[in-house]
């Protein structure tokens, strides 16, 4: 009679452990959530269509680029946004990516799976990069490089989700905290809407240090102009930086003319 009570027992902590783990995963993966798009992401992807800004520091819209139907909707995208960027100063072109998703799409494409199924391999293995913005914030990001014949592409990857006031006010314009976590998935998990965004730029003829300051110099400038303007304030993001590096030569590449992968 022990021994089958506790086998009875021991049965009974089992099937709990796996249900508690299906439970667990099933809320990560959104396994059970309602496909159909709500109306906060939706709000989310239109403020980002609409408002994402065309210049911000030294950096001015160049052109739309490309993007690949299939892969925007590999990645969940409900809004995206790529765009070619010039710095007036150092002539150098950053490419932005953004795509705004559920937590369980944006989290499941990153640059070191997507790149590799694109020809790409990896060069200088992904780790994070800390960006200050001119408001006092840090900005967390991803950043590595990815090359193939003849092209090396630097790229830094951040997600963008509410910070406590937006939580607080359940309103969408208002300031994001940009985060690279270990576990997107589990980070971003509860979010109704995420951001998910790339600044890339071709280093083929630039040095990596010049690249780094490049793209961090974007990612300060950029980051503090979409929360004001997704909040519906004047777009200043702060002064340029005076660090910024010497002028490029004019015949320095540009990056991808089209998106690429949206990893």
């Amino acid at each position: 009679m022990k021994t089958s009570t506790s086998g009875l027992l021991t049965l009974a902590g089992a099937t709990l452990l796996v249900v508690g783990v299906t439970v667990v995963q099933g809320l990560w993966t959104e396994r059970w959530k309602d496909r159909r798009v709500s109306k906060e992401l939706e709000n989310a992807a239109t403020l980002l269509e609409k408002t994402f800004p065309e210049s911000f520091g030294n950096w001015s819209m160049e052109r739309d680029l490309e993007g690949d139907a299939k892969e925007l909707e590999r990645a969940g995208a409900v809004g995206h946004i790529s765009r070619l960027y010039r710095n007036k100063r150092t002539k150098a072109r950053v490419s932005a990516f953004v795509v705004c998703a559920r937590p369980h799409d944006a989290s499941g494409h990153t640059p070191d799976r997507c790149y590799p199924g694109a020809g790409f391999e990896i060069g200088e293995a992904e780790h994070r990069q800390t960006i200050p913005l001119p408001d006092g914030r840090l900005a967390e990001t991803f950043t590595g490089t990815f090359r193939k014949t003849g092209q090396t592409l630097r790229i830094f990857w951040t997600y963008g989700i509410r910070d406590a006031a937006s939580i607080e006010k359940e309103d969408v314009a208002t300031r994001r905290a940009w985060i690279a976590p270990q576990i997107a998935r589990i980070a971003l998990a509860g979010e109704p809407a995420v951001y998910k965004l790339y600044a890339i730029v071709d280093e083929t003829r630039l040095s990596s240090t010049q690249s780094m300051v490049e793209c961090e110099d974007f990612l300060a400038n950029l980051l503090p102009a979409l929360d004001a303007a997704m909040a519906g304030k004047e777009n200043a993001p702060g002064p340029a930086s005076d660090g910024a590096p010497p002028a490029a030569d004019e015949t320095t590449p540009r990056p991808q003319e089209t998106a690429g992968p949206v990893g």
